[in-house]
């Protein structure tokens, strides 16, 4: 077979694609990028969008501190769950490896299928709004100037923010 150039590295490099030859992925996450990796997609940007919600349900900060330490732990059993995942099916692929062992080829599809279609962009878009409102609120709060009630964000500004976030 002809060389194939790759995208990462020198532009030099190329890859011998041999007929019959696995081609598996190599791990390049270290334990900071991993932890890093699962914190955020365990904990995400609902911690900066939720607490007052919380609050406001809970009727008090010391059962919305309760409810924060309850959902910790869940979450946390869920991290420990997919520790073990990883341990026991040492497959790249995360989640639909995963499936893929438990529930087959079709389970495993479709969900892959649907997380690439809906819930990782939704996931982003959530995470990229929530950023750009959070970085604006600063801004907007000095231009204000000294002694005025907190400005509302311009809506614009918000999603200008969050499309160039989306981007690469």
């Amino acid at each position: 077979m002809e060389d194939m150039p790759l995208r990462s590295g020198s532009p030099r490099k190329s890859l011998r694609a041999e007929q019959g030859a696995d081609v598996k992925l190599v791990p390049q996450l270290g334990v900071l990028s991993g932890v890093s990796l699962i914190v955020g997609s365990i904990i995400g940007s609902g911690i900066f969008v939720s607490p007052t919600g919380v609050v406001r349900y809970a009727g008090s900060p010391g059962l919305s501190l309760i409810v924060w330490l309850l959902t910790g732990v869940v979450c946390t059993i869920g991290a420990l769950c997919y520790s073990e995942l990883g341990t026991t099916i040492p497959k790249s692929g995360a989640d639909f490896a995963y499936i893929h062992a438990a529930f087959g080829e079709l389970a495993a599809f479709l969900f892959l299928w649907v997380s690439l279609i809906v819930l990782y962009p939704m996931s982003n878009a959530v995470g990229a709004i929530t950023f750009a409102q959070y970085s604006l609120q600063p801004i907007a709060t000095f231009l204000a100037g000294n002694g005025c009630p907190q400005p509302d964000v311009p809506e614009n500004a918000v999603k200008l923010i969050a499309a160039l976030m989306l981007s690469e």
